[in-house]
């Protein structure tokens, strides 16, 4: 008898039939036409097309967003959410979520701040699966440090002229349309807009980044802006006013980051049961090891400690009284488990986890993107210290 991923599912109040059900169509979903595939499109740095439409029938793409845009939002909550990130990990590489999925960061702007010609354009096509949009914040010189981007957009006539770059940017290969923070006014956040660039405006380019350490199936760019010219009713928003936006959309990017990093503890440590219930050492099987078990044991503390954090930080965010702070140390602390789940199921597995096939060998790849994305560590750490006054 092994481990399997369900019977690593602390019971909670939280999740209903409705959770349970959409838990095993989405499971299905990615038993038929993710998993047989992920290895190959992983070597190949992306994923077809042809998936956003197959996922747009499911009603993945729409989960949780307005019906008045194609979405499904009658009886969804954030919970519904958490069971997608978690279920979307099945396939042993969280970069499908965001390639897939990175219109969740790249859409509510438009859909929460944007205009109605907007939404019906943009949001409707993303919806439908046909078409993608990605969210570009990040800069050579301004990550974390969202206040100091340079990227400029200075308003001329009915237009901004854009100038500037942007990087780091999952789906931005492949993106129709990109939401865009930029430099409308002076220094500081007061000075930050959003604009929505169709990407195929004259002047925009774009760079692979493909040498990257995991996320291969994600594709992601650096994009350049040379006297991009976008019409002002592009705006997302009021000008100025952009960072609110940005900081909104944050703690909902934190909290997928949380179920995916959980999720990757899970098949981490399943990878590792099962070897280890088959693999005979000194006269008898691995699991029977006491220094093996315990190593399971820990396993297993940090990720209920971290799935009763992630649940009641979900629960505050349906409630409107998430505090900062909570989501901040969540998310270290589900990255945290991810690396150490990570780190331990690849000493079970021994030289087998340490070649490629292996879900763990390539979990423990995607760790540092996990714990520097959406805010890294550190300044989930400082900003957590100021939170509490210190």
């Amino acid at each position: 008898m092994t481990i399997h991923f369900d019977d690593l599912q602390l019971q909670s109040p939280f999740y209903t039939d409705s959770h349970q059900q959409w838990r095993q169509q989405l499971r299905k979903f990615v038993a038929r036409e993710i998993s047989p595939y992920i290895d190959d499109w992983e070597e190949a740095g992306r994923v077809p097309l042809s998936l956003w439409p197959k996922a747009a029938e499911l009603g993945l793409l729409q989960l949780g967003h307005p019906e008045a845009y194609g979405g499904i939002s009658e009886g969804i909550d954030i919970f519904h959410t958490i069971v997608t990130s978690e279920e979307l990990a099945q396939c042993g590489a969280t970069g499908i979520s965001s390639s897939l999925m990175i219109h969740g960061i790249g859409l509510p702007p438009v859909i929460n701040y944007g205009s109605e010609s907007m939404k019906q354009t943009v949001a409707t096509a993303v919806l439908a699966g046909e078409q993608r949009i990605s969210l570009g914040i990040s800069e050579p010189g301004a990550g974390s440090d969202v206040a100091n981007l340079k990227t400029s957009a200075k308003r001329q006539g009915d237009d901004y002229i854009v100038n500037g770059s942007k990087t780091f940017i999952s789906g931005g290969m492949r993106a129709d349309w990109l939401t865009t923070a930029v430099r409308t006014g002076g220094d500081g956040m007061g000075g930050i807009s959003l604009l929505l660039i169709p990407m195929n405006a004259e002047g925009v380019s774009r760079t692979p980044l493909d040498k990257k350490q995991g996320w291969w199936c994600s594709d992601t760019a650096t994009i350049f802006f040379d006297n991009v010219r976008v019409p002002a009713d592009q705006l997302i928003g009021n000008e100025n006013e952009g960072f609110l936006p940005i900081v909104h959309n944050f703690n909902k990017e934190r909290l997928g980051i949380i179920a995916l990093s959980l999720a990757a503890a899970k098949i981490c440590m399943v990878e590792a049961a099962e070897w280890a219930t088959e693999r005979q050492t000194f006269g008898k099987p691995l699991s029977k090891h006491q220094v093996i078990r315990h190593k399971f044991a820990e396993m297993l503390k940090r990720i209920n400690a971290t799935q009763a954090y992630m649940d009641m930080c979900a629960w505050q965010m349906q409630h409107n009284a998430l505090k900062v702070e909570d989501i901040s140390m969540a998310k270290v602390q589900a990255t945290e488990t991810m690396e150490f789940c990570a780190r331990e199921a690849m000493q079970i597995l021994g030289g087998i986890g340490y070649i490629r096939g292996s879900k763990t060998e390539r979990l423990y790849r995607e760790v540092r993107v996990m714990a520097i994305g959406g805010g890294s560590e550190e300044i989930m750490r400082d900003l957590t210290s100021r939170q509490l006054g210190l």
